[in-house]
């Protein structure tokens, strides 16, 4: 199954590299392009989007704006030459952040992302990447996928997963290093996210599966960099 996508930038020369990507996934249908949100907007009511390729700022009414006006809108990722925008975009719940030029690897990772999130994507071979880690006295394979975050506990470690809380001997330190530095990130001195599994965040706390964790002052500029380049 594909996704059914649009773009909407009002620069024509944007949506057209848009477009030449979009129409060369094969995950992706390409349905509209619009050079305005207002018009995006009308579009949005008969059309089955899944995907928005949205550009924010657009005369009278910019990305954020067209976000706004949408009771339920489909998956968004954002395109935009300017990375400062990435902080506010990831409060709006968008898939992804995409800096201008395009690349497209950077585009391909996006869309998996999409895919991953509509269920429509073929399980990876990241899914299976594991570590095997010690608790009560048990060796236990762990799927870094199922690991939301990871909380300091004195002298030991508490996995939060999809399923279950693991607790694990081990400083932050320690158990951090077994992480790859592209998935997860230590945002405070007691916890490490997994940035896929990241669904907002403020100045002061990122929100995982509805829960909030705080966020560092230090480290708020590098998960914005961190969520831009998954």
């Amino acid at each position: 199954m594909k996704l059914n996508c649009i773009i909407v930038d009002d620069s024509s020369i944007q949506r057209m590299a848009v477009a030449k990507l979009t129409l060369n996934h094969p995950s992706l249908n390409l349905i509209a392009e619009y050079s305005n949100a207002i018009e995006a907007k009308n579009g949005l009511k008969t059309n089955n989007v899944d995907l928005i390729f949205l550009d924010i700022e657009m005369p009278v009414l910019n990305g954020f704006d067209l976000l706004e006006s949408l009771k339920n809108p489909p998956q968004v990722i954002m395109v935009t030459g300017k990375t400062e925008y990435a902080f506010k975009a990831f409060n709006y719940d968008v898939t992804d952040f995409l800096h201008k030029p395009l690349t497209k690897d950077r585009f391909d990772k996006a869309i998996a992302r999409a895919l991953d999130k509509s269920n429509y994507g073929t399980k990876s071979a990241e899914d299976d990447d594991h570590i095997f880690v010690k608790s009560n006295l048990k060796k236990r394979k762990v799927i870094l996928n199922s690991i939301k975050w990871i909380e300091a506990l004195g002298d030991y470690v508490k996995l939060v997963t999809d399923d279950s809380n693991i607790v694990v001997l081990s400083t932050m330190k320690a158990f951090e290093k077994q992480l790859p530095e592209n998935k997860f990130l230590r945002i405070h001195k007691s916890y490490i996210v997994n940035l896929d599994k990241v669904d907002r965040f403020n100045s002061k706390n990122v929100e995982i599966s509805g829960q909030l964790i705080p966020l560092s002052r230090n480290k708020k500029v590098e998960l914005s960099e961190a969520l831009s380049n998954i």
